[in-house]
């Protein structure tokens, strides 16, 4: 494989280009996971960035993403491949029109051009001149059965198709594994994979993404947003906002042609930031209501 991650500098370099902000750590995971053609196991709370590193992997090595949605239900045909047979129905009544031989046709309808190919088998099968990133985000979310059968793909990356025969990759792509931790995932998939913990970002990395992906916030907006940011995660929340949920306010803000950040505008935008109303009452109750705690929030100081 023809690397273009050249050193640990060189993919913080290009992550940077990319508008992703990373940490060195980040980098060093990335930088290892494509040298040693192993799968990156990412896990962090929802919103921090997670599925980015995937999606910009993909455009750093100027290559195919792939990407697989886990979904609580997910089986193996939705995830691998499933046969198309209304194109297989269709074939069979106009060959036998033909009068040929029923063993010929069934042949024909269970070959590689009658596959519907879902992620894993485009992973495996890819034509492309460098191999794919494979996205699997959001493992947590699928059943144990599925987890065990991805575990079992991921090994040697090769499957058998009863009717066809045994498939294998000509090179490995490059997996990206992401986890919400909405439940645990078996250490038999995390010891296969290297791993990396992305936690929200210290007030520093935060505002460096927001000046990053939105370039023409004012400075004292982009400030005060991070540091709002910062204290509403130390509320106990149901569903704390992550970086996804910044931006989101931040470009509100920017549509709505503000410059700072005042008790009306956090009120009319607040549900770009929080989702539920148990914690919109929260927030309100605990934090809104004292007109400290409110100077606090509209602060851009420590």
């Amino acid at each position: 494989m023809n690397t273009h991650l050249q050193s640990i500098d060189h993919v913080m370099e290009q992550l940077n280009s990319n508008l992703y902000v990373a940490d060195r750590a980040l980098a060093t995971v990335v930088f290892l996971a494509h040298r040693l053609r192993k799968p990156l196991f990412l896990e962090g709370e929802p919103g921090v960035g997670k599925t980015e590193v995937g999606t910009v992997t993909a455009k750093l090595l100027d290559t195919e993403l792939i990407r697989l949605q886990c979904y609580e239900g997910l089986d193996a045909s939705a995830a691998l491949y499933e046969w198309n047979y209304p194109k297989q129905l269709l074939h069979i009544k106009i060959e036998e029109g033909e009068r040929r031989g029923k063993d010929e046709i069934e042949r024909e309808i269970y070959s590689p051009e009658f596959l519907i190919k879902r992620p894993l088998l485009q992973a495996i099968l890819s034509t492309n001149n460098k191999p794919p990133v494979l996205l699997i985000d959001e493992v947590d979310r699928s059943d144990e059965e599925f987890e065990a059968f991805l575990l079992e793909v991921l090994s040697d990356f090769q499957i058998t198709i009863p009717e066809i025969g045994t498939l294998q990759a000509k090179e490995k792509p490059m997996v990206v594994v992401t986890s919400n931790r909405t439940r645990d995932v078996h250490d038999a998939l995390k010891r296969r994979c290297l791993y990396h913990w992305i936690d929200y970002p210290s007030f520093e990395k935060e505002y460096a993404i927001v000046k990053t992906r939105l370039p023409g916030i004012e400075a004292e907006l982009a400030i005060q947003v991070s540091r709002f940011m910062r204290r509403i995660r130390d509320l106990d929340l149901f569903k704390k906002p992550g970086i996804s949920e910044t931006l989101d306010w931040a470009g509100a803000l920017i549509a709505m042609e503000r410059k700072r950040l005042d008790e009306a505008v956090v009120m009319e935008t607040l549900g770009c930031i929080l989702k539920y109303q148990d914690d919109i009452k929260r927030f309100s109750q605990e934090v809104w209501s004292h007109s400290q705690k409110r100077e606090e929030y509209l602060s851009g100081d420590e």
